[in-house]
Protein backbone atom coordinates (compact mmCIF):
# COMPACT_ATOMS: atom_id res chain seq x y z
CA UNK A 1 0.00 0.00 0.00
CA UNK A 2 1.43 3.39 -1.02
CA UNK A 3 1.92 6.06 1.60
CA UNK A 4 -0.74 8.71 2.08
CA UNK A 5 0.22 12.15 0.81
CA UNK A 6 -0.54 14.47 3.73
CA UNK A 7 -0.79 18.23 3.82
CA UNK A 8 -0.73 19.48 7.41
CA UNK A 9 -2.37 22.74 8.50
CA UNK A 10 -1.79 24.17 11.97
CA UNK A 11 -0.23 27.04 13.89
CA UNK A 12 0.40 26.95 17.69
CA UNK A 13 2.17 24.51 20.00
CA UNK A 14 -0.93 22.29 20.03
CA UNK A 15 -0.58 21.88 16.26
CA UNK A 16 3.15 21.22 16.45
CA UNK A 17 2.57 18.21 18.72
CA UNK A 18 0.14 16.77 16.17
CA UNK A 19 2.52 17.50 13.29
CA UNK A 20 5.41 15.71 15.00
CA UNK A 21 3.35 12.54 15.41
CA UNK A 22 1.91 12.66 11.87
CA UNK A 23 5.35 13.25 10.34
CA UNK A 24 6.69 10.20 12.21
CA UNK A 25 3.84 7.94 11.04
CA UNK A 26 5.22 5.37 8.63
CA UNK A 27 1.98 5.12 6.67
CA UNK A 28 2.17 8.62 5.29
CA UNK A 29 4.35 11.40 3.97
CA UNK A 30 3.84 15.03 4.95
CA UNK A 31 4.38 16.85 1.65
CA UNK A 32 3.74 20.37 2.96
CA UNK A 33 2.85 22.35 6.08
CA UNK A 34 0.47 25.29 5.99
CA UNK A 35 0.52 27.74 8.89
CA UNK A 36 -0.43 31.32 9.74
CA UNK A 37 1.88 34.12 8.56
CA UNK A 38 4.63 35.20 10.97
CA UNK A 39 3.30 37.69 13.53
CA UNK A 40 4.93 40.50 15.56
CA UNK A 41 5.66 39.28 19.10
CA UNK A 42 7.43 40.42 22.26
CA UNK A 43 8.39 43.91 23.31
CA UNK A 44 10.40 44.44 20.14
CA UNK A 45 7.46 43.34 17.95
CA UNK A 46 9.79 41.27 15.78
CA UNK A 47 8.17 38.77 13.43
CA UNK A 48 7.92 35.35 15.01
CA UNK A 49 7.24 32.07 13.26
CA UNK A 50 4.53 29.77 14.55
CA UNK A 51 5.44 26.62 16.49
CA UNK A 52 4.24 24.52 13.54
CA UNK A 53 6.49 26.42 11.13
CA UNK A 54 9.52 26.08 13.39
CA UNK A 55 9.01 22.31 13.61
CA UNK A 56 8.35 22.01 9.88
CA UNK A 57 11.64 23.74 9.11
CA UNK A 58 13.46 21.45 11.56
CA UNK A 59 11.96 18.47 9.74
CA UNK A 60 12.86 19.87 6.33
CA UNK A 61 9.24 20.19 5.21
CA UNK A 62 8.01 22.83 2.74
CA UNK A 63 6.06 25.63 4.45
CA UNK A 64 3.25 27.74 2.96
CA UNK A 65 1.73 30.77 4.73
CA UNK A 66 -1.20 32.23 2.77
CA UNK A 67 -3.26 34.85 4.58
CA UNK A 68 -6.39 33.05 3.40
CA UNK A 69 -7.55 31.05 0.41
CA UNK A 70 -9.38 33.81 -1.42
CA UNK A 71 -6.61 33.97 -4.03
CA UNK A 72 -7.07 31.38 -6.76
CA UNK A 73 -3.30 30.94 -6.95
CA UNK A 74 -3.16 29.69 -3.33
CA UNK A 75 -5.90 27.15 -4.04
CA UNK A 76 -4.09 25.96 -7.18
CA UNK A 77 -0.83 25.56 -5.25
CA UNK A 78 -2.53 23.35 -2.71
CA UNK A 79 -4.22 21.28 -5.42
CA UNK A 80 -0.88 20.77 -7.19
CA UNK A 81 0.44 19.07 -4.04
CA UNK A 82 -2.08 16.27 -4.76
CA UNK A 83 -2.87 15.54 -1.09
CA UNK A 84 -4.72 12.39 -0.16
CA UNK A 85 -5.72 13.99 3.13
CA UNK A 86 -5.56 17.33 4.90
CA UNK A 87 -4.74 17.11 8.61
CA UNK A 88 -5.87 20.31 10.36
CA UNK A 89 -5.12 21.25 13.97
CA UNK A 90 -5.67 24.77 15.34
CA UNK A 91 -4.87 26.34 11.97
CA UNK A 92 -6.75 29.56 12.68
CA UNK A 93 -8.47 29.87 9.29
CA UNK A 94 -11.90 28.78 8.16
CA UNK A 95 -11.29 26.71 5.04
CA UNK A 96 -13.64 27.32 2.09
CA UNK A 97 -15.38 24.41 0.43
CA UNK A 98 -13.10 24.53 -2.62
CA UNK A 99 -10.16 23.81 -0.32
CA UNK A 100 -11.99 21.06 1.58
CA UNK A 101 -12.79 19.39 -1.76
CA UNK A 102 -9.12 19.07 -2.78
CA UNK A 103 -7.86 16.04 -0.78
CA UNK A 104 -8.73 12.70 -2.35
CA UNK A 105 -9.73 11.08 0.95
CA UNK A 106 -10.94 14.17 2.74
CA UNK A 107 -9.93 16.82 5.28
CA UNK A 108 -9.67 15.87 8.96
CA UNK A 109 -9.51 18.07 12.04
CA UNK A 110 -8.18 17.53 15.57
CA UNK A 111 -10.54 19.49 17.83
CA UNK A 112 -9.92 20.09 21.54
CA UNK A 113 -13.33 19.15 22.90
CA UNK A 114 -15.85 16.35 22.98
CA UNK A 115 -17.92 17.52 20.03
CA UNK A 116 -20.62 18.67 19.62
CA UNK A 117 -19.70 20.55 22.81
CA UNK A 118 -17.55 23.64 22.40
CA UNK A 119 -17.47 24.15 18.67
CA UNK A 120 -15.32 27.13 17.85
CA UNK A 121 -12.00 28.84 18.45
CA UNK A 122 -11.45 28.45 22.20
CA UNK A 123 -12.77 25.07 23.38
CA UNK A 124 -9.96 24.35 25.83
CA UNK A 125 -9.98 27.76 27.52
CA UNK A 126 -13.77 27.76 27.75
CA UNK A 127 -13.91 24.33 29.38
CA UNK A 128 -11.53 25.43 32.14
CA UNK A 129 -13.15 28.87 32.52
CA UNK A 130 -16.53 27.19 32.98
CA UNK A 131 -15.21 24.87 35.68
CA UNK A 132 -15.85 21.67 33.70
CA UNK A 133 -14.57 18.40 35.13
CA UNK A 134 -14.20 16.65 31.76
CA UNK A 135 -12.84 17.68 28.39
CA UNK A 136 -11.53 15.68 25.47
CA UNK A 137 -10.42 15.57 21.88
CA UNK A 138 -12.28 14.68 18.68
CA UNK A 139 -11.12 13.62 15.22
CA UNK A 140 -13.72 14.77 12.72
CA UNK A 141 -14.13 14.98 8.97
CA UNK A 142 -14.36 18.63 8.01
CA UNK A 143 -17.20 20.30 6.16
CA UNK A 144 -18.16 23.90 5.46
CA UNK A 145 -19.86 24.40 8.86
CA UNK A 146 -17.86 25.37 11.95
CA UNK A 147 -16.66 22.11 13.56
CA UNK A 148 -19.90 20.46 12.46
CA UNK A 149 -18.59 17.46 10.51
CA UNK A 150 -19.06 13.77 11.35
CA UNK A 151 -16.82 12.28 14.03
CA UNK A 152 -14.38 9.41 13.69
CA UNK A 153 -12.67 9.13 17.10
CA UNK A 154 -13.00 10.71 20.55
CA UNK A 155 -11.08 10.53 23.83
CA UNK A 156 -12.38 11.95 27.13
CA UNK A 157 -9.92 13.52 29.58
CA UNK A 158 -10.41 14.66 33.18
CA UNK A 159 -9.77 18.30 34.00
CA UNK A 160 -7.90 18.26 37.31
CA UNK A 161 -8.44 21.03 39.90
CA UNK A 162 -4.90 22.31 39.36
CA UNK A 163 -5.14 22.31 35.56
CA UNK A 164 -4.83 25.51 33.58
CA UNK A 165 -5.69 25.96 29.92
CA UNK A 166 -1.98 25.48 29.26
CA UNK A 167 -1.68 22.11 30.99
CA UNK A 168 -4.94 20.93 29.41
CA UNK A 169 -3.64 22.03 25.99
CA UNK A 170 -0.60 19.82 26.52
CA UNK A 171 -2.67 16.83 27.62
CA UNK A 172 -5.16 17.11 24.76
CA UNK A 173 -2.40 17.62 22.19
CA UNK A 174 -0.80 14.32 23.17
CA UNK A 175 -4.13 12.50 23.01
CA UNK A 176 -4.99 14.25 19.75
CA UNK A 177 -1.68 13.22 18.17
CA UNK A 178 -2.26 9.59 19.08
CA UNK A 179 -5.86 9.65 17.84
CA UNK A 180 -4.96 11.33 14.56
CA UNK A 181 -2.32 8.72 13.75
CA UNK A 182 -4.90 6.03 14.51
CA UNK A 183 -7.47 7.80 12.36
CA UNK A 184 -5.06 8.04 9.43
CA UNK A 185 -4.51 4.31 9.62
CA UNK A 186 -8.24 3.68 9.52
CA UNK A 187 -8.66 6.06 6.56
CA UNK A 188 -5.79 4.48 4.64
CA UNK A 189 -7.27 1.01 5.14
CA UNK A 190 -10.78 2.08 4.20
CA UNK A 191 -12.31 1.18 7.56
CA UNK A 192 -13.20 4.64 8.89
CA UNK A 193 -16.77 4.80 10.22
CA UNK A 194 -18.21 8.22 10.99
CA UNK A 195 -20.87 9.30 13.49
CA UNK A 196 -22.89 12.48 12.86
CA UNK A 197 -22.97 15.09 15.60
CA UNK A 198 -26.13 15.55 17.63
CA UNK A 199 -27.22 19.09 16.81
CA UNK A 200 -29.36 19.26 19.95
CA UNK A 201 -26.21 19.06 22.12
CA UNK A 202 -24.20 21.78 20.36
CA UNK A 203 -22.47 24.43 22.46
CA UNK A 204 -20.05 27.08 21.26
CA UNK A 205 -16.61 28.29 22.34
CA UNK A 206 -16.07 31.74 20.90
CA UNK A 207 -12.65 33.35 20.74
CA UNK A 208 -11.71 35.08 24.00
CA UNK A 209 -12.68 38.75 23.71
CA UNK A 210 -10.33 41.40 25.11
CA UNK A 211 -12.84 42.45 27.78
CA UNK A 212 -13.06 38.87 29.04
CA UNK A 213 -9.40 38.95 30.03
CA UNK A 214 -10.30 41.27 32.92
CA UNK A 215 -11.61 39.65 36.09
CA UNK A 216 -15.12 40.42 37.28
CA UNK A 217 -14.71 40.42 41.05
CA UNK A 218 -18.52 40.41 41.51
CA UNK A 219 -18.42 36.70 40.72
CA UNK A 220 -17.88 34.12 43.45
CA UNK A 221 -14.30 33.19 44.31
CA UNK A 222 -14.43 29.74 42.71
CA UNK A 223 -15.69 31.21 39.42
CA UNK A 224 -12.90 33.81 39.54
CA UNK A 225 -10.39 30.99 40.05
CA UNK A 226 -11.73 29.06 37.06
CA UNK A 227 -11.51 32.12 34.81
CA UNK A 228 -7.92 32.79 35.85
CA UNK A 229 -7.01 29.13 35.23
CA UNK A 230 -8.71 29.21 31.84
CA UNK A 231 -6.81 32.33 30.76
CA UNK A 232 -3.43 30.94 31.86
CA UNK A 233 -0.93 31.13 30.23
CA UNK A 234 -2.59 32.98 27.33
CA UNK A 235 -4.07 35.45 26.83
CA UNK A 236 -3.63 35.98 30.59
CA UNK A 237 -6.06 37.07 33.33
CA UNK A 238 -5.86 40.77 34.14
CA UNK A 239 -7.13 43.29 36.63
CA UNK A 240 -6.49 47.00 37.28
CA UNK A 241 -5.39 48.10 40.74
CA UNK A 242 -6.57 51.55 41.73
CA UNK A 243 -4.99 53.08 44.81
CA UNK A 244 -5.99 56.57 45.92
CA UNK A 245 -3.46 59.16 44.87
CA UNK A 246 -1.60 56.85 42.49
CA UNK A 247 -1.79 55.95 38.82
CA UNK A 248 -3.79 52.78 38.16
CA UNK A 249 -1.70 49.77 37.22
CA UNK A 250 -2.73 46.78 35.10
CA UNK A 251 -1.76 43.48 36.67
CA UNK A 252 -1.60 40.02 35.14
CA UNK A 253 -2.61 37.30 37.59
CA UNK A 254 -1.46 33.73 38.02
CA UNK A 255 -3.79 31.14 39.57
CA UNK A 256 -4.07 31.48 43.35
CA UNK A 257 -6.64 30.04 45.75
CA UNK A 258 -10.33 30.77 46.35
CA UNK A 259 -11.42 31.30 49.97
CA UNK A 260 -14.97 30.59 51.11
CA UNK A 261 -15.20 33.21 53.88
CA UNK A 262 -16.62 36.47 52.51
CA UNK A 263 -14.91 39.66 53.74
CA UNK A 264 -17.05 42.58 54.86
CA UNK A 265 -16.03 44.62 51.83
CA UNK A 266 -17.19 45.44 48.32
CA UNK A 267 -16.13 43.01 45.57
CA UNK A 268 -12.72 43.93 44.18
CA UNK A 269 -11.46 45.47 47.42
CA UNK A 270 -7.78 44.63 47.97
CA UNK A 271 -8.09 43.81 51.66
CA UNK A 272 -4.41 43.36 52.46
CA UNK A 273 -2.03 40.45 52.99
CA UNK A 274 -3.21 36.98 54.00
CA UNK A 275 0.03 35.21 54.80
CA UNK A 276 2.01 35.24 51.55
CA UNK A 277 -0.97 36.32 49.44
CA UNK A 278 -2.88 39.46 48.60
CA UNK A 279 -6.54 38.96 49.51
CA UNK A 280 -9.24 40.34 47.19
CA UNK A 281 -12.94 40.37 48.10
CA UNK A 282 -15.25 38.65 45.62
CA UNK A 283 -19.02 38.63 45.24
CA UNK A 284 -18.95 35.54 47.42
CA UNK A 285 -15.76 34.51 49.19
CA UNK A 286 -12.34 35.99 48.50
CA UNK A 287 -9.32 35.25 46.35
CA UNK A 288 -5.71 34.80 47.41
CA UNK A 289 -3.25 36.13 44.82
CA UNK A 290 0.21 34.67 45.35
CA UNK A 291 1.97 35.64 42.09
CA UNK A 292 1.35 38.49 39.70
CA UNK A 293 2.97 40.61 37.01
CA UNK A 294 2.48 44.38 36.97
CA UNK A 295 2.57 46.00 33.53
CA UNK A 296 6.16 46.52 32.41
CA UNK A 297 7.59 44.31 35.16
CA UNK A 298 8.53 40.67 35.64
CA UNK A 299 6.36 38.16 37.48
CA UNK A 300 6.80 38.48 41.25
CA UNK A 301 5.41 37.20 44.53
CA UNK A 302 2.55 38.99 46.25
CA UNK A 303 4.92 39.80 49.12
CA UNK A 304 7.42 41.48 46.79
CA UNK A 305 4.63 43.45 45.13
CA UNK A 306 3.35 44.65 48.51
CA UNK A 307 6.85 45.60 49.66
CA UNK A 308 7.61 47.45 46.43
CA UNK A 309 4.36 49.22 45.71
CA UNK A 310 2.10 49.14 48.76
CA UNK A 311 4.45 49.45 51.73
CA UNK A 312 3.26 52.01 54.28
CA UNK A 313 -0.29 52.15 52.95
CA UNK A 314 -3.19 51.35 55.30
CA UNK A 315 -5.36 48.32 54.63
CA UNK A 316 -7.45 47.94 52.56
CA UNK A 317 -4.97 49.03 49.92
CA UNK A 318 -7.32 49.85 47.07
CA UNK A 319 -9.71 48.39 44.53
CA UNK A 320 -9.27 45.84 41.73
CA UNK A 321 -11.45 46.58 38.71
CA UNK A 322 -11.83 46.29 34.95
CA UNK A 323 -9.65 47.69 32.20
CA UNK A 324 -8.56 51.31 31.99
CA UNK A 325 -10.78 53.22 29.55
Amino acid sequence: MSKLRIVFMGTPDFAAVILKAVAAWEGGEVVAVYTQPDRPAGRGKKLKASAAKELALELGLPVYQPRNFRDDADVRTLAELRPDVLVVAAYGLLLPQRVLDIPRLGPYNVHGSLLPQYRGAAPIQRAVMNGDAISGVTIMKMEAGLDSGPMLLQQAVSIEPEDTAGTLFDTLAEHGARLMVGALGMIAEGRAAFVPQNEELVTHAAKIAADEEYIDWNRDAKAVHNVIRGLTPAPGAKTVLRVEGREPVTIRLEPGQPVEATPDAAPGTLMGMDGDALLVACGSGAYRITRLRPAGKSTMSATDFRNGRLRGLPEPYGVMSGKID
